[in-house]
């Protein structure tokens, strides 16, 4: 149980890596992708390297007892400066002075790391300690700096980052936003984790025993906070996909209507059928294509005098000039397709004139709208009035 609490954020942190790594490897150049990528891959790291059982192994293999901490540490820290130059290439201002922040945090980190090497080096640490070494060796001369070293790198670097993305939340909107919040509270909550590791080490230096804070308060706590950070990088890339299918599917299926009309009477509309596990974007591109394929085939049998009588008629029932040309499209629409299966026109007088007069349409059809308002009382009209021209002629 202990090292899932290390492995699952370290799990999260890598998925959320490798999402975005196709970006990462298009965007390679870009500041703010390589900041992100590296993020997530160092997080991966200094929770994978923390679990217990990682520990263990590395001080085997090195042969060193309690090499991991300053390994740890250290991987720590890189995460530390990664999450500051992040922010700064976020917030984004003058390249120039952006290189110089991104600079000067790595050059204060890159002595923290070195720090932390010297220390250790110079300290008496023989025996393994797996889960307690923070609190073990809270007064052993060296180790006792080491800890309070890389406490304070990281406290330094999750508040700035947790008080600068705060600011930036008041300007961003949607998934971004959601997924920026929830970093927020990841930071916090690494705030609390160096919050309880200062209490249990202080602690130490006043003779009192408040070890649990160090070793079971403060490992959920860190676990909690990669899998929240890792969330909220996740949160607005699947969300703003998710949405598009979303959207997709919604416009997909407020189009059936149309695409069922023109299917019936234009030959070839939807001939090209799809499985239903497709794509919803590529479902909707080709119920798209079948529409205008269809629209295109009616074109000689759109009705001028028609359209006018639809469009007042819309307006009489109290729609809005953009709703009438809507009704009016839908209208013309139906009749269409009527005609060209060969059914009379819906108005005596249209018939003993001949032909129609035919019309290009000025604008494009909105083709959601115009398949919401085939349902409309003024079209449902039009349709009755051909079925019973129709049953006149067959009489």
């Amino acid at each position: 149980m202990h090292a899932l609490a290390y492995y699952v954020p370290a799990a999260v942190a890598a998925v959320a890596f490798l999402c975005r790594l196709p970006g990462l490897v298009r965007d390679r150049r870009d500041p703010l992708m390589l900041s992100v990528g590296g993020l997530l891959l160092i997080a991966a790291a200094v929770f994978c390297l923390a679990a217990p059982p990682t520990i263990a192994a590395v001080n085997d293999v090195t042969g060193v007892p309690n090499f991991s901490a300053p390994l740890v540490y250290s991987v720590l820290t890189a995460f530390c400066a990664s999450c500051l130059i992040l922010v700064v290439n976020w917030r984004g201002g003058d390249p120039r002075a952006v290189r110089r922040a991104t600079r000067w945090c790595l050059g204060v980190y890159s002595a923290v790391v070195v720090a932390l090497v010297v220390l250790f080096a110079l300290a008496e640490a023989p025996v393994e300690r797996l889960r307690d070494l923070d609190t073990y060796y809270a007064r052993t001369p060296f180790m006792r700096e080491m800890i309070v070293l890389y406490l304070t790198a990281h406290s330094v670097a999750v508040v700035a980052t947790t008080v600068l993305c705060w600011r930036w939340v008041r300007h961003i909107h949607g998934w971004l936003r959601a997924g920026v919040v929830l970093m927020v509270l990841g930071y916090l909550l690494n705030i609390v984790y160096d919050s309880v590791k200062f209490a249990a080490v202080l602690a130490r230096w006043t003779g009192r025993d408040w070890d649990w804070l160090s070793t079971d308060v403060a490992p959920p706590v860190a676990s909690l906070s990669g899998v929240v950070i890792g969330m909220g990088f996740l949160l607005p890339m699947t969300g703003q996909r998710a949405s598009a299918r979303w959207r997709a599917h919604r416009t997909y299926r407020r189009l059936e209507p149309l695409w069922r009309e023109l299917r019936d009477a234009v030959p070839g509309t939807g001939v090209v059928r799809m499985p239903r596990w497709s794509p919803p974007e590529l479902l909707l591109t080709q119920r798209r294509a079948d529409i205008h394929d269809g629209l295109l085939l009616l074109t000689p049998y759109f009705d001028a005098d028609l359209r006018r009588r639809a469009h007042a008629t819309a307006l009489r029932y109290g729609a809005t000039p953009q709703e009438a040309d809507t009704i009016a499209d839908a209208a013309v629409t139906v009749v269409a397709v009527q005609a060209k299966t060969g059914r009379p026109p819906p108005f005596p007088a249209a018939a003993q004139g001949g032909r129609p007069q035919p019309f290009a349409p000025q604008r494009p059809f909105d083709l959601v709208e115009v398949s919401g308002a085939l349902r409309h009382p003024v079209v449902a009209d039009l349709r009755h009035r051909a079925d019973r021209q129709g049953s006149v002629a067959a009489s």
